[in-house]
């Protein structure tokens, strides 16, 4: 098999389709979250504590001199990101919490009888048969 089709068929198996659709949404879904953090709940978080702009806070290691930019690390930003990062465990969290329940009423349904035996259904009919003939 030539490599171009073993990779076609690699490419295009349900399941690789299905992780690269679940990517793109992740995706989309984090900058949602990212906007949600970022422009939503951290400023009123940053009001409530004295009108705070986390994405502000920063620590200057070495300050801008000529061409060269300052050197900061960015806690702010950092704040932000792991606020990000709890929504979204939440949120998949309360997926694969509403997953697992929707599985688990699945499994509790109960399962129908078994149908009985040939020679069971055979010998209900003759009975009833029976039955029918003695009236």
């Amino acid at each position: 098999m030539s490599m171009v089709k073993e990779f076609k068929a690699f490419a295009m198996r349900g399941n690789v389709v299905d992780m690269a659709v679940g990517i793109i949404i992740g995706v989309a879904f984090g900058k949602i979250v990212s906007s949600l953090v970022s422009d939503v709940i951290m400023p009123p978080i940053g009001m409530l504590l004295g009108g705070v702009d986390f994405s502000s806070f920063l620590l200057t290691l070495k300050g801008a001199s000529g061409d060269m930019a300052a050197v900061t690390i960015n806690y702010g930003v950092f704040i932000n990101t792991v606020v990000d990062f709890l929504i979204v465990a939440f949120a998949i969290f309360m997926v694969v919490k509403g997953i697992n329940s929707l599985k688990r009423k699945e499994e509790e349904k109960p399962a129908a009888p078994p149908a009985p035996p040939k020679q069971e259904v055979l010998l209900s009919e003759i009975r009833d048969l029976l039955k029918t003939r003695a009236k």
